[in-house]
């Protein structure tokens, strides 16, 4: 399937590791320019120096999202930079695992406000492309209970809650809006390798649970979230797109 990426401009928070990275490799593949932040210089420079070997136009900057004015003013400036904006990925994300008072916090600044900020700063460069869209990346434990409190999944659902809002003002401005909720993703270095080394209990009950028998990997995530960003899917705004292998037990409507 021809996905319709070639020369446009895309920008996605937290792209150095795991799902976030490989979306920006994907997005670069597909022939896409890209402006890439996360909190790490070395990691930033990294994946800079390499997706730009070939002659890509690729940018990082080094912020963190929870600072409002450091984004808004490095989406601003990569934006134009890039000669406007037709794809914007917040997927950055705190990853709070505990429901101390700390955690919500971190979590609302991080996940939640961190896709605000970006998509403020971003919409009035995505109100003039042809084929805007942004993608936020959920999870699963937003729609699916763990039989606890957790942060984590509390934020995750009010993303839902707003990107599945934002798809209704501004599809009249030609800017569609979804979400993407991956379930267990195991890469190197991330939550799930940590848990598969310092908590093989939980791990394999995940193994146990997916009916595929087996986690997903970054690039599955990827695919998904470039496929909706694209103008492939020109049509479809609003949804909450489930990549987990069937391992979530509820009816999805």
């Amino acid at each position: 399937m021809e996905l319709g990426l070639q020369g446009k401009r895309a920008i996605v928070t937290g792209g150095t590791r795991g799902i976030g990275r490989k979306i920006v490799d994907l997005l670069v593949a597909e022939g896409c320019s890209v402006g890439l932040c996360a909190r790490d210089t070395a990691q930033v420079d990294d994946a800079v120096k390499a997706l730009s070997a070939d002659g890509a136009t690729v940018i990082g900057g080094r912020l963190d999202v929870s600072d409002s004015e450091a984004l808004r003013t490095w989406i601003t400036g990569t934006a134009e930079a890039l000669g406007g904006l037709d794809i914007l990925v917040p997927n950055a994300s705190a990853l709070v695992t505990g429901a101390t008072e700390e955690d919500w916090r971190l979590g609302l600044e991080v996940d939640v406000l961190g896709t605000v900020r970006a998509v403020e700063a971003a919409m009035p460069f995505l109100e003039k492309s042809d084929c805007a869209s942004i993608v936020s990346i959920a999870s699963t434990a937003a729609v699916n209970t763990s039989g606890s409190v957790r942060a984590y999944s509390g934020v995750k659902a009010a993303i839902i809650s707003y990107m599945s809002g934002l798809s209704n003002i501004a599809g009249p401005k030609g800017v569609r809006a979804n979400t993407v909720s991956p379930g267990a993703i195991y890469f190197d270095g991330g939550v799930w390798d940590y848990r598969k080394r310092e908590q093989p209990e939980m791990y394999d009950n995940a193994i146990k649970r997916s009916p595929m028998g087996r986690l997903g990997t970054p690039d599955e995530v990827a695919n998904a979230v470039v496929f909706l960003a694209s103008p492939a899917a020109s049509y479809i705004s609003g949804t909450n797109l489930i990549v987990d292998g069937a391992a979530t037990t509820r009816i999805q409507y």
